[in-house]
């Protein structure tokens, strides 16, 4: 365990905290704890143009949710803030001056149009697009003359030409990138305001960051970044670089991809526990030792290493991710379930928005009659779609059931003991259930199954006595009566 060890998730405030960044946010925050380092959440917020109002706050809201905690930020505070980029422009512009100085970048005045020209006529030749260094060696009175028409510079960071950059990733190896295929890239906009890969050697330098654990989208910014390092004599920190996430179809994930829900908070909003999520990204690109699959936060803390980050692409599983998320559910107590799938009912109309005592007590019953089978909170509404109908349909295999030749003297017994009920409750509907074998001789399949049709329209559900119960006596008469004349 090393106090040294400093790590960041730094965001830009530009939308909802998406999956792939959140899982970046798991691993830094669980190699600190696993440490005994600190963990840094800093926001990158020099692209003024993408930024969204209020994205800062939804950022920390959903790692909150998650219980993913930070020891350093722009709402703690700590000795190394601002932690904010737009607050650091100061310290930014003084350290790009440095580089000037010393030769090291230069002023750049080709206009857009100029550098889409000049992108053109390389693909036009087969090349890769780069820069090709019109401005590299500009006189005074040449730079004069560009700032007499008004033209306002960026500043481009001199890369020389013919080497080989390699950058030691604690999952992948060495990984080399040539320099000729970088060409000089920009630092600094023509607004003074930093490019990120400019300031965020900056920030991980002055923040004394160990290791910069990312996703492997990241990569190719390493060579970049080593760069500048490199020019400012500094060491570089321990870069690690995770798998790629790919969709269900194992395609590379973009931020259009219907596929998949891709941000925390319609995880949050659609009633999955956060428990569940955190468990199951961790292991989206890493791998525990063992088979175990079921693990909490601080579980993950004491196993996690970057020895066990996975280099080749983790697939992003639906259907694995609702199984996991059911298992938390069934193992959570009920008031925690009621709290998830409650507001999808009155959300969709089932339940009053402010309901009594009675119509909670109902609801909660109901909720905890599907909680076996709740993949999360939102799919209640579906599961429970028979509760709220006035009349209901049968597929062919109910049908099935309910032609069968026992099944009008099941039904029709069955309502007249249910009649006979002072309590409508499950065990005095149990008791019925009883009442009616014992009158008809009928047991098993040929007893149950006409009677879970007839009431609900399905083959397979929860408790029998439970459903009706919560079907109410008058539903299930209307029922019972339409599925026996039905048959007649």
């Amino acid at each position: 365990m090393s106090s040294d060890v400093r790590v960041r998730f730094a965001p830009s405030p530009t939308g909802h905290l998406h999956i792939g960044g959140a899982r970046s946010a798991l691993f830094n925050y669980l190699f600190a704890r696993n440490q005994g380092g600190k963990f840094i959440l800093r926001i990158e917020d020099t692209d003024q143009a993408r930024n969204v109002e209020q994205a800062k706050e939804k950022l920390l809201e959903s790692l909150k949710w998650l219980g993913v905690d930070w020891d350093e930020s722009i709402d703690t505070g700590g000795e190394y803030g601002p932690y904010s980029s737009m607050e650091r422009i100061d310290i930014y512009k003084k350290y790009v001056q440095q580089l000037v100085d010393e030769g090291k970048a230069y002023y750049c005045y080709m206009t857009p149009e100029e550098l889409e020209e000049e992108r053109a006529a390389q693909l036009a030749r087969g090349e890769a697009p780069k820069y090709g260094g019109r401005d590299r060696e500009l006189t005074s009175e040449q730079r004069q003359a560009y700032e007499d028409k008004g033209l306002k510079p960026v500043i481009r960071f001199r890369v020389q030409e013919g080497n080989v950059v390699t950058i030691e990733d604690a999952v992948r190896g060495d990984v080399s990138f040539e320099t000729d295929g970088i060409g000089d890239f920009v630092i600094a906009r023509n607004d003074g305001v930093p490019m990120y890969n400019f300031a965020v050697v900056i920030d991980d330098h002055l923040m004394k960051i160990s290791h910069v654990i990312r996703g492997e989208e990241h990569l190719s910014n390493s060579p970049r970044q080593a760069l500048l390092f490199e020019a400012f004599g500094w060491g570089k920190p321990t870069f690690a670089h995770a798998s790629l996430i790919l969709n269900p179809d194992r395609q590379k994930m973009s931020k259009r991809d219907e596929s998949i829900i891709q941000f925390v908070e319609q995880y949050k909003e659609l009633g999955y526990l956060p428990e569940a999520l955190v468990n199951f990204l961790a292991l989206l690109g890493w791998s525990p030792v063992g088979e175990e699959e079921m693990f909490t936060l601080e579980q993950l803390s004491d196993q996690f290493s970057l020895e066990r980050v996975s280099k080749a692409p983790a697939v992003f599983d639906t259907s694995k991710l609702a199984w996991m998320n059911n298992q938390y559910i069934q193992a959570a107590p009920l008031e925690k379930v009621i709290d998830l799938s409650l507001p999808h009912l009155i959300k969709a109309g089932r339940i009053s928005e402010n309901p009594g005592e009675t119509d909670k007590e109902w609801a909660g019953k109901l909720i905890g009659l599907y909680q076996e089978q709740l993949h999360y909170g939102a799919e209640i509404v579906e599961l429970t779609d028979l509760f709220f109908k006035q009349e209901i349909e049968y597929n062919e295999e109910a049908k099935t059931v309910l032609h069968e030749e026992q099944v009008p003297e099941v039904l029709n017994h069955f309502l007249s003991e249910l009649n006979q009920l002072e309590e409508f409750t499950a065990p005095h509907i149990k008791n019925a259930v009883k009442a009616t074998q014992k009158a008809t001789g009928q047991k098993g399949k040929k007893l149950f199954m006409p009677i879970r049709v007839a009431v609900t329209g399905q083959t397979h559900g929860p408790e029998l006595p439970d459903t009706i119960e919560l079907l109410g006596k008058e539903a299930v008469s209307a029922r019972l009566t339409h599925a026996a004349s039905s048959n007649a």
